[in-house]
């Protein structure tokens, strides 16, 4: 029987891009199962680091160093014993992830989590490949809005083409599990409707906006989701990687180079342009978060 999945944990795990690791406690408990989980934990900020500023523990599987010529600028903070310490500032490590830390709770985040505790929404009935082809599906349908949205605005002209689109992979992919378990393909659920529509009525009225959805749903299917997709294929589709997985060249480096983009436009921006970024945090993992519910309780 395939194991009861946590809603908001499932969540959490996904949307864990800014903060830039997962905590091992949300993991674990997300995916209950007998193998033991390679543990990843939050470590000390590195000072050079333009992103999250976090690196993962000894598995060593996302972390990396990025680009040292990434925009940075210093920003000198003073602790209120009135000693002052030099920090590292980036539009992403300082200001989204603050956001972001402000939604985990203090299990998940021991040191920076500020949420209350959720009551568990632990769901009993078990996950089925149909379950996971929807999950697939609804992405799809917000990813082909973040794609179309670039490509529409020339002011993210930047974000064109960067490695990260994951359209044609899940094309492959929903195609494959169709014919190999005999699903019926269905409709685009609401959960992705809802948010593609979402999308594109932020990003009318806000460019800032929208970049905060953008960042997180791209960086959350690189750090959690890969994670998240490795247990689907254990316990669903006898252990086949999806094209919804991988990434033409160094994803590192992929990652790197978005992230500068990002960085360098923040830079430009206003300061309320810049509170119009930070301020869509929570409705970021609310978007992303309403597709994970596929993965607990089917959607429906």
């Amino acid at each position: 029987m395939k194991p009861p999945i946590d809603t908001l944990t499932l969540s959490l795990v996904m949307f864990s891009a800014i903060s830039g690791a997962v905590s091992a406690l949300a993991f674990t408990q997300t995916f209950a199962i007998r193998e033991k989980l390679c543990p990843l934990t939050l470590q000390t900020p590195l000072r050079d680091s333009p992103s999250a500023g976090w690196s993962m523990d000894r598995c060593n599987t996302y972390s990396r160093k990025p680009r040292s010529h990434i925009l940075l600028n210093q920003m000198r903070m003073t602790s209120a014993s009135g000693a002052t310490a030099s920090e590292t500032y980036t539009f992403i490590g300082t200001e989204l992830r603050g956001a972001a830390m402000k939604l985990h709770t203090k299990a998940q985040a021991p040191k920076e989590g500020q949420a209350p505790a959720p009551k568990s929404n632990v769901s009993s009935r078990e996950l089925t490949q149909a379950d996971y082809l929807h999950f697939l599906l609804d992405s799809k349908a917000v990813y082909e809005a973040l794609e179309d949205i670039v490509e529409e605005y020339p002011e993210l002209s930047q974000f064109r083409n960067t490695g990260l689109e994951r359209t044609k992979g899940l094309d492959i992919d929903i195609q494959w599990m169709v014919e190999e378990f005999g699903i019926p393909k269905p409709e685009v659920g609401a959960p992705g409707l809802n948010y593609a529509a979402e999308l594109r009525r932020i990003v009318a009225s806000s460019i800032p906006a929208f970049m905060c959805h953008y960042y997180n749903f791209y960086f959350a299917h690189t750090a959690g989701g890969r994670m998240i997709g490795k247990k689907m294929s254990n316990l669903l589709l006898k252990k086949k990687t999806l094209k919804f997985y991988e990434w033409d060249g160094n994803l590192n480096e992929i990652k790197d180079a978005v992230k500068e983009q990002f960085e360098n436009m923040a830079s430009t921006w206003s300061r309320e342009e810049k509170d119009q970024c930070v301020n869509e945090t929570a409705s970021a993992f609310r978007g992303g978060g309403a597709l994970n519910r596929y993965l607990s309780s089917g959607g429906h």
